[in-house]
């Protein structure tokens, strides 16, 4: 009888290789095997972009970036909601070894500034305006404070312009000379993610990390060509920049941009319009979209495949997303690991599909273990996921604390989630060990938003844990210890975080509270305190 490993380990397959190319010479390659190729699609501009002029702008880009002063390894910063100029950007920036750093549209200027000052970034490139932000008075509000910024360009902008022509001068070896000094192994992007600190950690990739994980993510898709992927997924996220502009460039398929920010008739027209084979979507997008009072009216049929990621997919959406899109795929993965570890196949039957999230992914390492022990518990068992390979970050940006809680001294990646693995390699993710709560798929970590309620001069203690919501998955309840005296009100809270947080970190439930449940050791339960919230409130998922 052949034996069957028992433990909760496996190791993808082998194939197909690795890629070591830079992100720029991955461009390149791409531009000449397929330059009239569609690569872009704009669609709320109405513009479009072969892979040939693709290439042509990026290599403008990159050319103003270089007469700017822009050297190897400076950090340039790019807050905007997804656009075309967003993407350009993005590939000028690996083109002459800049690092990217990815700024989640939805900060305002109290997180914008700890990213650019933690990042030392060199240059921001920002939207004007998106929605109620108002990028320009938020980036005039911290610029002067900022040593290390020694630019800001805005979009739509005669600065973006001028930038796009700056470097038509520079000699074409200049940028050639640039390219090749690069390797592979460079650091190309640091995308912040929170912690448990309450301060944001800047999780650091390089071309290898991002490339292979888009490849591989492409391959288990079927990817080709052909295929045109609608990305209403945030390009400041792995699951857009990686996933998707990624995905595509290694198949040499179209990204279709629906809209600066995810609208759910916007991303159905485009999928309708443009006769998208992908579509992507953390599971509120694809809830949204379902519940279109016009969901029938759109002709979907082009669909494929895609990707449901970045929060638990419920079964049941699941079950009605393949419906429209029969091989869609879950992925698992986090910002650190480039982002993805795991992901169903399109031959996988249903109900794996709809409750597990697939197997390991080529060249990498899972395992489950017992957070106390690090031992790899026997298959069935609950355990802290780990994961180990080239997607694994080169560390946190200037944190090697923070580095070696997260990756021990054997190269794995502890992602501080509970799972389970079946007998045939299949995992489950059945809880997490961190508070992380997640809302309609952005990760808000407590910590993070109890440091800055700290800040209002009435709160003399607070806790933040995450409660059910039938939208959203999960939404902030902020328990609040008032100062003696102290007359704040829920309406006062949340106007004190408006403008300084993002709206997604801002608590929709605050209770005012004498005391918190403590153990005997005095340790705040947040458990119970979860438990006491949706009680009263009667709250359900």
């Amino acid at each position: 009888m052949k034996h069957r490993t028992m433990t909760s380990y496996r190791q993808g397959p082998s194939a197909p290789p690795l890629r070591e190319e830079t992100l720029g010479q991955l461009l390149r390659h791409t531009a000449r095997s397929h330059p009239d190729r569609e690569a872009v699609v704009d669609v709320p501009t109405g513009r479009r972009w072969t892979y040939a002029q693709l290439d042509e702008n990026v290599d403008r880009l990159a050319a103003g970036l270089l007469q700017l002063g822009i050297d190897k390894a400076d950090r340039v910063a790019i807050w905007s909601p997804n656009c075309a100029e967003w993407l350009f950007l993005q590939y000028a920036t690996a083109r002459i070894g800049a690092i990217l750093v990815t700024v989640n549209p939805a900060y305002r200027s109290h997180e914008l500034s700890y990213v650019l000052d933690q990042s030392g970034a060199a240059l921001l490139v920002s939207a004007q305006r998106h929605k109620s932000s108002d990028y320009r008075a938020m980036v005039d509000e911290i610029r002067n404070d900022r040593p290390a910024l020694r630019a800001v360009v805005f979009l739509d902008d005669p600065s973006w312009d001028a930038l796009m022509v700056a470097g038509q001068d520079l000699p074409i070896g200049d940028l050639t000379a640039r390219e090749a000094a690069l390797k592979g192994t460079d650091p190309i992007n640091i995308q912040y993610t929170s912690g448990t600190t309450g301060f944001p950690k800047g999780a650091t990739l390089s071309h290898r990390n991002i490339i292979n994980n888009g490849l591989f993510v492409g391959e288990l898709c079927g990817y080709t060509e052909q295929d045109r992927i609608c990305v209403p997924v945030p390009f400041y996220h792995c699951f857009g920049m990686v996933m998707g502009n990624l995905g595509s460039l290694t198949h040499a398929a179209c990204v279709v941009i629906p809209a600066p920010s995810f609208e759910p008739m916007a991303t159905l027209e485009a999928v309708q319009q443009e006769r998208c084979t992908s579509l992507y979507g953390v599971p509120t997008m694809f809830i949204a979209e379902l519940a279109e009072p016009s969901f029938g009216d759109y002709d979907l049929s082009s669909l494929r495949t895609g990707i449901m990621a970045g929060s638990p997919c419920p079964a049941e959406v699941m079950k009605q997303v393949q419906v429209f899109m029969p091989e869609v795929t879950i992925c698992y993965g986090m910002t650190e690991t480039s982002p993805v570890s795991t992901q169903t196949s399109a031959d996988d039957e249903l109900e794996r599909r709809v409750s597990t999230v697939g197997r390991v992914h080529p060249h990498l390492e899972v395992k489950v273990v017992d957070p106390e022990t690090g031992e790899t518990v026997p298959e069935g068992a609950p355990g802290e996921l780990c994961t180990r390979g080239y997607s694994v970050m080169l560390g946190y940006w200037q944190d090697a604390e923070k580095t070696a809680e997260a990756i021990d001294g054997e190269g794995w990646m502890h992602t501080g989630d509970l799972a389970t693995m079946d007998a045939s390699g299949y995992l489950q993710i059945v809880g997490r060990i961190k508070d992380v709560v997640i809302r309609g798929g952005e990760n808000v970590y407590p910590r993070e938003v109890e440091e800055f309620l700290y800040t209002h001069p009435d709160v003399a203690d607070v806790q933040v844990v995450g409660v059910p919501d039938p939208k959203y998955g999960e939404e902030l309840l902020a328990a609040v210890r008032l100062r003696p005296g102290a007359t704040l009100t829920e309406a006062g809270l949340r106007e004190f975080c408006s403008g300084k947080i993002a709206h997604y970190k801002v608590p929709r439930y605050v209770r005012f509270v004498t005391e918190f449940p403590m153990t005997v050791t005095g340790k705040i339960q947040k458990f119970k305190i979860r438990e006491e919230a949706v009680n009263a409130l009667r709250l359900q998922g």
